[in-house]
């Protein structure tokens, strides 16, 4: 779908709105290791990733347990904070960009099977 391109301008295409911090370095990250077309995707997905990491902050302030009259229960916040970060994952891989490489391609550096100097000996 889409493929691995340097970007010809050095900061990439700007968001279509303003984003968060968390938004913002989802924005940059990608754009710096991509050339999408998905624009407006993209852009839903920071802003999710933003309200995910709000609902987080807000979760951690309050406790994921909260204590009621029928007694404890999970945050309410919980569920909203799981559903934005889904929407964030799905969002990514429909863009193409859940491929990650595992290791290096390539020979392993230095240490690894035989040298020259064991051959020789």
């Amino acid at each position: 779908m889409s493929r691995k391109l340097p970007l010809t301008d050095a900061t990439g295409p700007q968001p279509p709105r303003p984003l968060g911090k968390h938004g913002a370095a989802l924005w940059q990250r990608v754009q710096a290791e991509y050339a999408i077309g998905g624009i407006e995707l993209l852009a839903q997905a920071a802003q999710s990733l933003d309200r995910a990491e709000a609902l987080a902050a807000r979760i951690a302030e309050d406790g994921e347990v909260i204590y009621a009259k029928s007694g404890p229960k999970a945050h309410p916040a919980v569920k909203d904070e799981l559903a934005c970060r889904a929407f964030v994952v799905r969002t990514l891989q429909k863009l193409g960009l859940n491929v990650e490489a595992i290791k290096p391609v390539g020979r392993p550096s230095g240490g690894i099977g035989v040298t020259w100097d064991k051959l020789t000996r």
